[in-house]
């Protein structure tokens, strides 16, 4: 069974939470909600709560197939998580499936891990990710090895299929 991640911060892109757990679940996944902070239960931006499972502190990359990054204002409290750069890097560094959209790819320049890769976000970032060394296009998915990024929630249908297939 195919094992993800899925980082949680108040605030989060509620699509961008959901269609992916939901999605992966389908697919026969298991799906584990991480806090990055101490909470338990966390708010979408549009009010839909989530319970996580642990906290980032308490997971371990060779437990899991891939860590998704999801949007909204969460990936701004994210990327002050030391370990969940840590995760984000390590999971990278081990060729696993590292998936963010929208404006999770401010994550994925705080841990590092962006120079000389093709990537995607939402536009308001763009600036961000190719000052960290990114080749930035307007897509509504790309994948790069192990990376895989989208825009919006629009590209959620894109976003899980690419998350699929690179994990076969």
């Amino acid at each position: 069974m195919k094992k993800a991640v899925v980082l949680i911060a108040q605030d989060y892109q509620d699509l961008e939470v959901w269609y992916p757990i939901l999605r992966l679940r389908e697919a026969g996944w298991k799906v584990v909600p991480v806090g990055t902070d101490s909470q338990e239960k966390y708010k979408g931006k549009n009010g839909y709560p989530i319970t996580v499972d642990c906290t980032v502190e308490e997971v371990k990359p060779d437990d899991f197939d891939a860590v998704i990054v999801p949007g909204g204002w969460a990936p701004d409290y994210i990327r002050r998580n030391k370990a969940a750069l840590e995760l984000v890097a390590q999971m990278n560094s081990k060729k696993k499936i590292v998936a963010a959209i929208c404006h999770a790819g401010w994550v994925l320049v705080s841990a590092g891990i962006l120079k000389g890769r093709k990537c995607t976000s939402f536009s308001a970032i763009k600036d961000d990710m190719v000052n960290a060394g990114a080749n930035w296009q307007d897509e509504e998915v790309i994948v790069d090895g192990n990376l895989i990024t989208s825009r919006t929630p629009d590209d959620l249908p894109a976003f899980c299929k690419a998350i699929l297939a690179a994990s076969h």
